[in-house]
């Protein structure tokens, strides 16, 4: 069997050795798989881009916006078991038409790593099949609690499931690694500590794999407030015990009449915008690391996190800080326009830039890209409803209130809408703080699947999810979701369920798929969301009553089911025996939480969290519990 590539591109050529990879996994006894570079050849298995095999390229892209060969993926397979074309609209379609032929051999990938592949014993079938994404923008940011050999498998698995877009954020981002290698939640661990130059070196070897795909690169975000100025950033959200120099100090935001770190953290220190000096400064910086930084396709200009944390000199608080934010981006676009430079950049509405510019525009559009992040949103509303325009709320000066209901999030965005044509996307959360607040998955499903097929009718072409590196406990359902959606999101959600569970749990799929359904109804993502009015919810407390057997017989009965000829199957199994000993613990602590008694809520807690911590080795793939003890600590609170 030959593998010929027609088209002379790394991904190409990544792709290649993958089809040789499964195809021998598939058929072991089938001899080896020869792979060349040969135009001329019209046997065998032929990989390339459209062009090289004089196939058209569409003029519209899946929203009616013109098509972009760079961005826009079109995957065409017409092959058998001879072989046949698997070609892409670039080399990075080429990667991901090889793994629909393998997908539409039997071919699934549950969840990151090994363990998650399901490869069958089998011969080919033809393939016929031609599909244009249904989402422009496909992927995911690195957050959480991240070893790197997490942050290997994400990459590698992401276009498996059909994604396009890898973001890395923060030059160094030594806090995601350092949530993992301080090994804080664990106390039967050692420290690992880190320096900043490992983790730039791994920063760079990510960076490597991701371009060995041909997907996307989102680079940086939060930074450029202090980084620009000489301030350290790297602490992440930690308090800076450090001082700095007057010559420093002078471009920090003044709020209540002081320019110093806001809450001691750096990340979330503003400038003094109405400073062109200050803005100088942020300029050339962000230009010098773009010139430095040639490989990255879309460079993100986030100011500082958080909020109402901007400056309040008089010469701030004559234009809105959105209208400030236009200013430097128009200044930034300028001296990369004067260096030669076409690297995209990307603004984002979040926080207090959610409010739209009041004056200022972008002077050149082609460069930008909106990034639309409704941080505050509730989960149990979805991009299906529409927008309601009276919920904008007053744009005054470190006093914002931030929109919390879809309808008023989406407000908002169609006000930035109104002052840029140019594409926007999401940047979501459901798989940072959502996905600890439901136990089974399955409500979170389905939030994750309304969302997406919501979001083109508010002109939103796809999603970078800012989430864990660490899933597929207890199942890897909702990420794997994720991806077939924002490629297609015409596909049924039955079907879709059907497909993850019966792969990843065999003839007993059912089983287990009711038995996590049952898991979100007891828990109740809105309760644990907060959206019932709080914590203190009586009226749940008999919703657990049933807790002590349901966990007890899945325990017993995914044990049952550890032994399997199929790897994904048994680890699949193996997280559900994990699951039911672990909700068995978490029923009690929500039984007291929402009844308020605390002091048992929170001894159940900490006896849950030290239960995690003694298996951490066993689940330190699938769960991430740095990011689970963060996030769910103001539950008992």
């Amino acid at each position: 069997m030959n593998i010929y590539k027609i088209t002379d591109a790394e991904p190409v050529d990544f792709a290649a050795g993958e089809l040789k990879k499964y195809l021998r996994m598939m058929m072991p006894d089938g001899g080896d798989v020869r792979i060349a570079c040969d135009r001329t050849k019209t046997d065998g298995f032929r990989l390339g881009v459209l062009r090289d095999f004089g196939i058209e390229i569409p003029e519209e892209a899946a929203l009616g916006d013109a098509f972009d060969e760079k961005l826009d993926d079109v995957l065409h397979i017409e092959a058998g078991p001879e072989g046949g074309i698997i070609a892409g609209s670039n080399p990075r379609s080429v990667l991901l038409a090889v793994y629909k032929f393998l997908a539409l051999n039997g071919c699934r990938w549950l969840f990151p790593g090994v363990d998650g592949e399901v490869i069958p014993l089998q011969g080919l079938k033809a393939v016929s099949y031609h599909q244009m994404a249904g989402m422009r923008y496909r992927g995911q940011c690195n957050e959480g609690a991240e070893a790197q050999i997490n942050m290997l498998e994400t990459i590698d698995f992401a276009p498996k499931i059909g994604l396009n877009t890898y973001m890395l954020e923060f030059d160094v981002p030594m806090a995601y690694y350092n949530l993992w290698y301080s090994h804080r939640h664990n106390p039967f661990k050692e420290p690992e500590p880190l320096s900043p130059d490992t983790v730039r070196q791994w920063k760079r070897v990510c960076e490597t794999e991701i371009a060995k795909r041909g997907l996307l690169f989102h680079d940086m975000g939060h930074g450029w407030t202090g980084e620009s100025f000489g301030i350290d950033t790297k602490g992440g959200w930690n308090a800076e015990t450090r001082t700095y120099p007057e010559d420093v100090m002078q471009y920090v935001a003044m709020v209540d009449g002081k320019r110093s770190l806001f809450g001691g953290v750096p990340l979330n220190t503003n400038f003094c915008m109405s400073n062109p000096d200050a803005r100088g400064k942020v300029v050339q910086y962000v230009a010098d690391y773009a010139e430095s930084h040639q490989n990255v396709d879309f460079l993100h200009i986030w100011l500082a996190d958080g909020t109402n944390n901007h400056c309040e000199c008089p010469a701030c608080a004559e234009k809105t800080t959105s209208d400030w934010y236009i200013i430097l981006l128009n200044e930034i676009d300028a001296e990369l326009t004067r260096r030669d430079l076409d690297t995209r950049l990307v603004f984002i509405a979040y926080h207090d830039l959610s409010w739209a510019p009041e004056t200022e525009r972008l002077q050149s559009e082609k460069r930008f890209t909106l990034l639309f992040a409704p941080i505050t949103r509730t989960y149990t509303q979805s991009y299906a409803v529409e927008a309601d325009a009276d919920a904008i709320q007053p744009n005054v000066r470190n006093h914002l209130v931030s929109p919390h209901g879809m309808r008023a999030a989406l407000a908002y965005l169609e006000a930035w809408q109104k002052v840029f044509s140019g594409d926007c996307f999401v940047y979501e959360y459901h798989f940072w703080n959502p996905i600890c607040r439901d136990p089974g998955m399955m409500a979170l499903s389905r939030c994750v699947a309304a969302d997406i097929q919501g979001m083109g009718r508010h002109r939103l072409r796809g999603s970078i999810e800012d989430q864990t590196q660490r899933f597929g406990f207890p199942t890897g359902f909702p990420i794997w979701l994720y991806g077939m959606l924002l490629f297609d999101p015409s596909l049924d959600y039955e079907a879709l369920r059907r497909d993850y569970f019966s792969h990843a749990y065999g003839r007993d799929w059912e089983r287990a798929a009711a038995y996590l359904e049952k898991v979100s109804d007891m828990f109740d993502f809105a309760y644990l969301l907060g959206d019932r009015g709080g914590f203190l919810c009586p009226e749940h407390r008999k919703d657990f009553d049933g807790a002590d057997a349901l966990f007890t017989d899945m325990e017993a009965y995914a044990r049952q089911h550890i032994v399997s000829d199929r790897r994904a199957e048994s680890v699949s199994w193996q997280m559900l025996v994990h699951h039911a000993r672990y909700c068995r613990i978490l029923a009690r602590c929500c039984a007291e939480r929402c009844v308020g008694n605390m002091e048992p809520a929170r001894a159940a807690m900490e006896e849950l969290r030290l239960a995690m911590a003694r298996d951490e080795d066993a689940l330190q793939r699938y769960f991430d519990l740095g990011l689970y003890c963060n996030r769910m600590q103001p539950f008992i609170q």
